[in-house]
């Protein structure tokens, strides 16, 4: 395969590391108008999941941030078959962040699996299944 759409269906959500998660939430619900979606626990840390219309933000609770341009940490792909993704990535000489799929079982009601590579500007892209 030639490109990853055959396992992506759209952009799942965008990353923004945040050093006061609860600020986070209430800047974009009560000021922008996002919706909380969930609030979910990653071992000690927070992560909140807001939406507004066809975006959104995945917001984590880190100790530093770099509170600048800059600020947003990765963009996410909505993967259909995070297997066969990480595969053709594989296959296709992608720059990988990960050396494996990762998961969080905590995340949505049966968890998420995904795995990161580097843009050619070192962003980074997430592909995430949601189980």
């Amino acid at each position: 395969m030639n490109t990853m759409t055959a396992y992506t269906k759209d952009v799942q959500h965008v990353g923004l590391p945040t050093t006061d998660l609860d600020k986070t939430i209430d800047f974009y619900t009560t000021i922008i108008g996002f919706e909380l979606a969930g609030v979910f626990r990653n071992g000690d840390a927070r992560c909140a999941f807001l939406r507004y219309g066809h975006i959104t933000i995945e917001s984590w609770e880190v100790e530093e941030s770099v509170m600048g341009d800059g600020a947003w940490n990765h963009m996410a792909l909505d993967c259909t078959d995070i297997d066969a993704a990480f595969d053709n990535a594989k296959a296709l000489g992608l720059d990988f962040k990960d050396t494996e799929v990762q998961s969080i079982p905590s995340f949505w009601d049966k968890g998420i699996r995904y795995f990161n590579v580097y843009g050619p500007n070192r962003e980074i892209i997430e592909f995430c299944q949601i189980l």
